[in-house]
């Protein structure tokens, strides 16, 4: 049976997490150094070494999962110790500094960690809480299922009203074309659809068009309802029909294709803090070790 990564081994690694935590607190009130705690006591090269070591043995977590013919542990349980040593890091770190926190480099550090271990327990509920969501969304059609789908509903919809003729032609084909799915990262993230179409404003000689929103399709079906209203041919009643059913489709697709990108980008938009900042935590760690052996 799938086991979950957070309760590997009847939470092992939470256990070691919790009793980590309570030895270095028990150990920080226990200690009475000669001025206030910080990290030049014993103590604090202690819990300042310990911290480091699970910084570097956290980011090692990367390599194992690409050595796949490691024996080291499985990857299951190098996860489930990533995430809850990653979190006891953090009460290590700040026992380390003694609180004695200020404009610099070893604060930075300090920062850098937080901000790590913050996006690192975001990662950890993406991946718990969109999963089943992006799964029941799909509904059995992949992505490149729902835009082949999409496009194939255009094909039919500029059929449908090429035999209508202006305006309604026109109006089909220009939401065809300026039909958008994602954008920049807030569109991503909040599935916003940017879709445009041409509205016909008056008509005197000739029909003039002005560019308006459509999203999830509604300005569109608003117009061809509108027609539908006012017409009195049967032959041109059933195709407009035929048409609106044809758009509320796609529209229908359209937000299960947004839906999805959305999902996915709020399950993977942590990685692009996540990594480059542990990278910048490693530098500012180094930074913090060298210049405490250099001028301390």
């Amino acid at each position: 049976m799938y086991e979950s990564f957070l309760k590997y081994r009847n939470f092992l690694y939470l256990y070691v997490a919790l009793t980590l935590v309570a030895v270095s607190l028990l150990a920080y009130w226990l200690h009475d150094p000669l001025h206030q705690p910080n990290g030049g006591t014993w103590l604090g090269y202690t819990l300042g070494t310990l911290g480091a070591v699970l910084v570097l043995w956290l980011t090692a977590l990367g390599i194992r999962k690409r050595a796949y013919n490691s024996n080291l542990g499985t990857v299951r349980g190098w996860v489930s110790a990533h995430v809850y040593l990653g979190l006891a890091l953090v009460v290590v770190a700040t026992l380390h500094t003694g609180f004695q926190l200020g404009w610099n480099l070893h604060t930075l550090a300090w920062v850098l960690m937080l901000i790590v271990v913050i996006s690192g327990v975001y990662g950890v509920w993406a991946y718990n809480r969109y999963p089943v969501p992006i799964t029941r969304n799909r509904a059995n059609l992949n992505r490149d299922l729902m835009l082949a789908e999409i496009s194939e509903i255009d094909q039919k919809a500029d059929q449908a009203a090429e035999a209508l003729g202006s305006p309604v032609e026109r109006m089909v084909i220009s939401a065809h074309r300026r039909f958008t799915v994602g954008g920049g990262l807030i569109s991503l993230l909040t599935g916003r659809d940017h879709s445009c179409m041409e509205e016909p404003r008056e008509r005197k000689k000739d029909w003039k068009w002005k560019v308006v929103a459509n999203a999830d399709q509604q300005r569109l079906l608003e117009l061809l309802n509108r027609e539908l209203a006012g017409t009195r041919e049967q032959q041109d009643y059933a195709r407009l029909q035929g048409l609106i059913d044809l758009v509320s489709q796609k529209r229908a697709l359209a937000h299960r294709l947004r839906e999805d990108i959305r999902m996915q980008s709020l399950m993977r938009i942590w990685l692009y803090l996540h990594v480059p900042l542990t990278f910048m935590l490693l530098a500012a760690l180094t930074a913090h070790i060298v210049s405490v052996f250099i001028y301390w």
